[in-house]
């Protein structure tokens, strides 16, 4: 396997921060919108339980599955390389409609 020079490592882990920043986003978003709106908090607190309950859901989905290297071709390439758990962030994100969170997500401008 190539390994690429050290710069484009840099580059990569220094897109971890993009894509956590519309997560963090959405869940602050989710916590505003259960305030101002009753039938969003009936609809959380129903499907999850509680607005904690719902933060708490979608992150540890969000870390089991988002970079678990699932993105990589084959279990030697996922290793501990960063491309395998960015491709695994973007698989994650792309299966986010079939989430039972995804009605908040979408109510919170994802």
């Amino acid at each position: 396997h190539n390994v690429p020079n050290a710069l484009v490592f840099l580059d990569k882990y220094a897109q971890v921060a993009r894509i956590l920043r519309p997560l963090v986003a959405v869940l602050r978003r989710s916590v505003e919108l259960c305030d101002d709106d009753k039938h969003v908090k009936a609809l959380v607190v129903r499907s999850f339980g509680s607005v904690d309950a719902y933060q708490t859901a979608v992150l540890a989905d969000f870390f089991r599955h988002a970079f678990d290297g699932s993105g990589a071709d084959n279990f030697y390439d996922a290793g501990s390389c960063v491309d395998g758990r960015l491709t695994s962030a973007w698989n994650w994100c792309a299966q986010i409609a079939h989430k039972p969170y995804y009605v908040v997500f979408k109510l919170a401008g994802f």
